[in-house]
């Protein structure tokens, strides 16, 4: 039983985690896994058509990122600050949680100014309560309509890569680091098993015949913070707000009722189907928040196969796919994608589990 971190972790050169996503979003590597036989097969992206037949049923997540990193300074010592917007608190008090950087020098009381490109003061914050070390609550200060102050927050705000990807945000992030259906605006990082889909890709699924079922998760920061116990029955999970409409509801129990392939597109698509399965093992209809931690041994209920990123050592992502795929042969499957220099991470490659 693989219950401990310890047993999740691999020699990751630095040099294969992703700056940059591919050229076309369709034409990264993909690794097919085959969980009866063992067999590992070496595709690109846009093969993943041959594994899907007519009324089969892909679930996507239709979050949308907002550009959730701004810099301001703090009033009087103008020391720079950079402020990570979480999430919102309470839209009619503008307050939000946020995570500051650096946390230090930041107090209650304090305000934060955010300028554009002009040096003009377009957006002031009070800090109003210290949430944890690095966390804040903070009240903007502002009296346009809430179109306005979110236009402003949009125009300050940049793309929010993962620190791993060590560059500056570019032009190219703002569309490449959202997938061609995000829909619901949320999420402060991508769904990135998503970000592979291409319009000519779903379009030929829709011609198979291949049907869509969407949900909602807004992913936060818990996705990827580090987990610090050893023993993963300790591990709590950052709860996400998620949502499943009756429309995927019905796309998918019908493939179920059909023994179609269900694959997940994604971890975050897979938590939220796992986080509401009805008493008879269908999915259900659900709304509100989930912190649902997946580890081995674990029975999957809804999906029969999943598309999903290649993931960090010791991660939540990497241990969940461990447990829909098998440990000993997922393990296996990281060992040849180092070997073969698959790229790692959001920009990087992906793997079919089948």
């Amino acid at each position: 039983m693989r219950t401990k971190l310890s047993h999740f972790k691999f020699d990751l050169p630095q040099d294969l985690i992703a700056q940059y996503p591919a050229d076309n979003r369709d034409e990264s590597r993909l690794m097919v896994v085959h969980r009866e036989s063992g067999k590992i097969e070496h595709k690109m992206f846009k093969d993943i058509i041959e594994y899907f037949d007519e009324e089969d049923v892909l679930i996507f997540n239709n979050t949308k990122v907002f550009p959730a990193r701004l810099y301001g300074r703090k009033e009087k010592t103008g020391a720079k600050i950079e402020v990570f917007l979480l999430r919102e608190l309470n839209n009619e008090a503008r307050l939000w949680d946020v995570l500051v950087d650096p946390a230090r020098k930041i107090r209650v009381g304090n305000k934060l100014y955010f300028s554009d490109d002009n040096n003009n003061d377009v957006l002031v914050a009070e800090v109003v309560d210290n949430t944890t070390s690095r966390g804040r609550t903070i009240r903007f200060l502002y009296d346009g309509t809430d179109e306005e102050f979110q236009a402003e927050l949009n125009k300050l705000g940049n793309t929010p890569l993962p620190k791993y990807i060590n560059r500056p945000v570019e032009a190219i992030d703002r569309e490449r680091y959202q997938t061609i259906y995000a829909k619901e605006l949320g999420a402060v990082a991508a769904p990135t098993a998503g970000l592979h889909f291409s319009r000519e890709l779903m379009k030929r699924f829709e011609i198979k015949g291949v049907e869509f079922a969407e949900l909602t998760l807004h992913i936060g920061l818990g996705t990827f913070r580090n987990i610090e116990v050893e023993d993963l029955s300790k591990h709590k999970m950052d709860a996400e707000y998620f949502r499943i409409p009756q429309p995927a509801v019905d796309v998918v129990n019908k493939a179920k009722q059909h023994d179609r392939r269900v694959c997940s597109v994604g971890t975050t698509s897979m938590r939220s189907i796992e986080s509401a399965v009805s008493a008879e093992r269908m999915l259900k209809r659900a709304e509100g928040w989930t912190n649902l931690f997946i580890y081995p041994p674990y029975e999957f209920s809804i999906a029969n196969s999943m598309v999903t990123n290649l993931h960090l050592p010791k991660s939540s992502l990497l241990i969940m796919i461990c447990a829909f795929g098998g440990y000993d042969l997922i393990m296996e499957a990281y060992k040849t994608a180092v070997k073969e220099k698959y790229r790692f991470f959001t920009y990087g490659d992906a793997m079919l589990i089948i």
